[in-house]
C-alpha cells in the first residue's frame, strides 16, 4: 500500500486516501463502530454489499463526462480488483462490485492517477450531478450547460456544508426545454434560458424545487422561471443550507427535501432562499 502515497499530484486526495487506510486498519481492530465506519466509507464511494466481505465502489462523474483514458483504467481496475463487470447507473455513474475493503484505497489511488474521484458518491451528500446527454451537441440547447454542471459539482465536493446532511441531495441541468434530465424528479433542477436585458443577452435558469421518486413521488414545482447565472452557486448553497438545518434526521424515511417542503410549504422554503 505504499506506492500511492509518492505518486498522486493531488495532496487532498492523496490524504483521504490514507486516512481510508487507517479507518480501514481501525474498524478491523474494533477501535471504530460499525454505524461510524459505514457513514465514513460511504462518503468515499464505499457501499456495502449483501453478500459478505466485499463492497460496491462508486465512481462520481459528473454529469456523466468520462474520457477513453478514464473508461480504459476504469476497465483495468475491474479486472484487477473486481469481478470484471461494470455497472452503469441511472445518475451517469459507474460502479465497480466484488470489491475487497481492504483493497479500497489501493483501487481509489489508481482511479485518481486519471482524476476519477469516489468522494461522495453516495452517503447523506450531494450525489452526482447530472446532465441531458446531449449537452453540447444538443441544436435546441440555448447553450452548453455542461460547465454549469462542472462548476456545481466542483464548488459541492468536500464542502462542508452539505457533508453531513440528513439524506442525499440530487441535481441535474437539462439541455433545452424539452428536459431531457428529468428536473421535475431531483431535488433541484435547471433549464436553460435566454434573456434580454437593457439589450443585453444574459443567461439564466429556470429552475424546479423538491422532485424526487421513491414509495411516495413528487414532481418538482417552479421557484424560478428565470434565475440568473451568477446567482446559480448562491442559489444551491442557501436550498442546501435550509436543508441541512431543517430537514429530518431521525426518520431516514421522510428525510429527502421533497418532505421539508411538505413541512414547512413550499413558499416559505423558497422564501429561505
Amino acid at each position: 500500500m505504499q506506492s500511492f502515497r509518492t505518486e498522486l499530484e493531488n495532496p487532498i486526495v492523496e490524504k483521504e486516501i490514507i486516512e481510508l487506510e487507517k479507518k480501514i486498519r481501525l474498524f478491523h481492530e474494533g477501535k471504530i463502530a460499525d454505524e461510524k465506519f459505514r457513514s465514513l466509507r460511504l462518503a468515499r464511494g464505499v457501499y456495502g454489499q449483501r453478500q459478505p466481505g466485499v463492497q460496491m465502489v462508486r465512481i462520481k462523474l459528473p454529469f456523466g463526462k468520462v474520457t477513453f483514458k478514464q473508461l480504459l483504467k476504469i476497465a483495468a481496475i475491474s479486472d484487477e480488483y473486481a469481478s470484471s463487470n461494470l455497472h452503469l447507473t441511472t445518475r451517469q455513474d459507474i460502479q465497480i462490485h466484488y470489491v475487497s475493503l481492504d483493497r479500497t484505497p489501493e483501487l481509489w489511488a489508481k482511479l485518481a492517477e486519471d482524476d476519477i474521484t469516489l468522494r461522495e458518491a453516495c452517503g447523506n451528500t450531494v450525489r452526482n450531478v447530472t446532465a441531458s446527454p446531449t449537452s453540447g451537441i444538443d441544436p435546441k440547447e440555448p447553450f452548453d450547460v455542461s460547465p454549469y454542471a462542472q462548476a456545481t459539482f466542483e464548488y459541492f465536493l468536500r464542502n462542508p456544508v452539505c457533508a453531513e446532511m440528513g439524506r442525499k441531495f440530487k441535481m441535474s441541468f437539462s439541455a433545452s426545454d424539452e428536459d431531457t434530465a428529468f428536473s421535475y424528479i431531483h431535488d433541484l433542477g435547471f433549464i436553460p434560458k435566454l434573456k434580454v436585458v437593457d439589450g443585453v443577452e444574459i443567461r439564466g435558469f429556470k429552475v424546479l424545487l423538491g422532485g424526487g421518486l421513491g414509495s411516495q413521488p413528487f414532481l418538482a414545482s417552479v421557484t424560478n422561471e428565470f434565475l440568473p447565472e451568477d446567482e446559480l452557486i448562491p442559489y444551491i448553497e442557501a436550498t442546501l443550507r435550509v436543508f441541512d438545518r431543517y430537514g429530518e434526521r431521525n426518520n431516514r424515511n421522510k428525510a429527502r427535501f421533497k418532505y421539508l417542503i411538505q413541512k414547512l410549504g413550499l413558499e416559505r422554503s423558497a422564501q429561505f432562499n
